[in-house]
């Protein structure tokens, strides 16, 4: 009589997964609407959520640096040892931006100041080569003169056009404004969330392991929090080693730079370095701004530095990146580029950030329970290590 009850039970349950299933496919795009309007609302807390995981790997770092881990010193420095360390942590990522901001800047209105300056040479030595034109092909000014430009036509079509598409122009700049305008409200919301979740991240996370335990299964829950305690020490071991790689390569450029006499060596390397944080591909961004920078002052040294850039590359993408960031996050070499190239063409640049800490997550997880797999089997050592 219990079994039939349970395979009636099951039988119903599959019954009303199969319904449920069948309802969502029906009416997906409501569904995704749903979604999208909830991620929509939800965004602050989320985008608060990531900046405090992000503010909290320095955090703990500067809390164990300066103050004593001693029983009578923790009572005492207890109120201030939280928000000291979260507002040096601020004051340190703060400083180190408009550092990356005060080296950039006046670089790039330096190169500006170069362009409009050999602008008018250009200029000239194209007016030069147009009448050297002329000259030698005399047919190209009998065949413009034949033209016949309806100047009345063409003003008719260009007010129409703006008209047409003035409403549309508004219409997008009121957009982008209020785009802009609601992106610094959801970064002032996620800064503000961010903070209470790290002076409050104790006792928000004993309220999170009484709600799994009160909740779900004990083994349930114990498993959760296994896993949640993976992931965080993951993810903030991708972290560091991201920084790390960073570092690494703009010391890498900055020394390669200054033996060959490359111009703008120190900001091309930070921009770099900075750039950098995105996995593998993020060092491309400053490649593209520090060539152009270049270019202005020697167009020769520029393909120069596209070459050590590329080679450069290459040595960090094979080596250094799997190495640094695999090794601190437990993922071997190859599976941290499958990682990058799986992110990358699903989800993009947070894809890239996302899949290499998941993966290893998977990776360890598998490993874990291959290897109870294997000891439950009895299988020798001998067998798969040969």
């Amino acid at each position: 009589m219990d079994l039939n009850k349970n395979n009636i039970k099951k039988i119903l349950g599959i019954i009303t997964f199969a319904i449920l299933l069948f309802v969502g496919i029906q009416n997906i795009n409501a569904i995704w609407r749903f979604l999208s309007s909830l991620i929509g609302l939800i965004f602050p807390f989320l985008l608060g959520g990531g900046i405090a995981f992000i503010l909290n790997v320095p955090m703990r770092s500067i809390e164990k640096l300066l103050f004593s881990k001693s029983k009578a010193e923790k009572k005492s420095h207890i109120k201030l040892k939280r928000p000291l360390s979260l507002l040096l942590t601020v004051a340190i990522i703060v400083g180190i931006v408009l550092m990356i901001v005060f080296l950039i800047i006046p670089e790039i209105g330096r190169t500006i100041e170069i362009i409009s300056n050999r602008f008018p040479a250009f200029q000239k030595r194209i007016e030069v080569k147009y009448n050297e034109l002329i000259i030698e092909y005399p047919a190209i000014v009998d065949y413009v003169s034949e033209i016949e430009i309806d100047w009345a036509k063409l003003g008719e079509s260009t007010i129409n056009f703006i008209k047409n598409s003035g409403g549309t122009m508004l219409q997008s700049t009121f957009g982008i404004a209020t785009s802009i305008v609601g992106g610094f409200i959801n970064f002032f919301l996620g800064f503000l969330f961010a903070i209470y979740i790290l002076l409050q991240k104790e006792k928000l996370g004993r309220q999170a392991k009484k709600l799994l335990y009160a909740y779900l299964p004990e083994n349930a829950a114990d498993r959760v929090v296994t896993i949640s305690s993976l992931s965080f020490v993951t993810f903030s071991k991708f972290l560091s080693g991201q920084c790390l790689e960073a570092v690494i390569l703009g010391i890498l450029f900055f020394l390669a730079m200054s033996i060959f006499g490359f111009p703008y060596a120190l900001m091309i390397s930070v921009l770099i370095a900075f750039t950098a944080l995105i996995p593998l591909f993020g060092a491309f961004i400053g490649c593209f701004v520090g060539a152009f920078l270049i270019f202005i002052v020697n167009p020769i040294q520029a393909l120069w530095f596209i070459i050590m850039f590329l080679i450069i590359q290459q040595l960090e993408g094979n080596l250094i990146y799997p190495h640094v960031v695999g090794g601190s996050i437990g993922l071997p070499s190859i599976w941290v580029l499958v990682a990058v190239s799986i992110g990358g063409s699903t989800m993009g640049v947070a894809g890239m950030l996302i899949f290499i800490p998941m993966s290893s997550i998977l990776y360890a997880l598998l490993r874990e329970a291959v290897n109870k797999r294997l000891k439950e089997k009895n299988v020798q050592p001998n067998k798969y290590n040969s």
